[in-house]
């Protein structure tokens, strides 16, 4: 029973991979057809818990909206605590600049390869090369792009971003250091310092395992069958600003000389979700293998 539990588990979520995500700052959530969603009770685990992003209907969203008096709430512009969206914020593809010959290598790596010649190569198939469907971190800024919800915390000494998707999280420091001019060993999440400019949070990190994928690619011609790559001297600038209590905005500068021969800088905004709480949505090794031995790899 614990085998079958573990496999219908990740095989939602490899559904939900491949179901299209919908456009950005729509309220999502579940409900059946033809059903009066909000009379759809949200799922918790008792009095005093919420409900996940994703769960949220969009009646439930619009009733915490109100039950949390959203509307005119004032606010503070330096404190961004809150939990922010359920869809991601995706980088903009039309302003992707030319790839250098080293960049074009690893984009090209990345194309999925398809064992049925009738089957388009998707990643997340069988041929895929996508780095999640092994359990790797999404790194960054991928957790920001396929995020079911992100929630900001703010320290006296630090800002700590978490992400539902893969329970992830990354350290902002506010103490005043410096990014490494080296860093001693990548990571999945970079070394990361922040200062405020006025109302705008800024962010800067270095150090990313090159393992990680910026974002799957969303071009047209090759969506979903490839990956956005970048190297380990990639260096990010976020410019983070709260523009009211429910809206936050964002400009992502990704600047990476081994791949890309000019910064490629996109913008979004994310709205804030109330009366909910990020939940728990590990990718587990073993579970995945279990999922891609008997249900994909068996039925080639």
């Amino acid at each position: 029973m614990r085998n079958v539990v573990f496999v219908s588990i990740v095989g939602l979520a490899v559904m939900l991979f491949f179901i299209p995500l919908v456009s950005k700052g729509q309220p999502q959530g579940p409900s059946r057809a033809g059903a009066d969603v909000s009379q759809t009770p949200e799922v918790t685990a008792g009095p005093g818990w919420k409900t996940a992003p994703r769960a949220q209907s969009p009646a439930n969203f619009k009733a915490a909206r109100v039950k949390y008096k959203v509307d005119g709430h004032p606010f503070n512009p330096h404190d961004l605590s809150g939990v922010w969206g359920n869809d991601g914020i995706n980088l903009d593809f039309t302003k992707i600049p030319p790839m250098t010959p080293y960049g074009k290598q690893l984009w090209e790596a990345t194309q999925a390869t398809s064992p049925d010649p009738k089957v388009k190569p998707q990643n997340g198939g069988p041929g895929g090369k996508d780095p999640m469907m092994h359990c790797d971190p999404l790194g960054y800024p991928r957790s920001l792009t396929y995020s079911y919800g992100m929630e900001f915390l703010m320290a006296k000494d630090r800002v700590v971003q978490f992400f539902e998707w893969g329970s992830y999280h990354r350290v902002i420091w506010t103490d005043g250091r410096k990014l490494p001019a080296d860093p001693p060993e990548p990571r999945w999440y970079g070394y990361n310092v922040g200062h405020w400019e006025g109302d705008t949070f800024v962010v800067e990190s270095n150090g990313y395992e090159d393992r990680s994928w910026l974002e799957e690619e969303r071009r047209a011609e090759w969506s979903r069958s490839r990956g956005m790559p970048h190297s380990d001297q990639m260096r990010i600038t976020e410019r983070w600003k709260r523009t009211s209590y429910e809206n936050i905005e964002v400009e992502i500068t990704i600047t990476d000389p081994k791949v890309f021969t000019a910064p490629w800088v996109s913008n979004g905004k994310d709205t804030l979700r109330p009366g909910v709480e990020l939940s728990e949505y590990h990718c587990v090794p073993s579970d995945s293998e279990a999922y891609n031995r008997d249900q994909i790899y068996s039925k080639k």
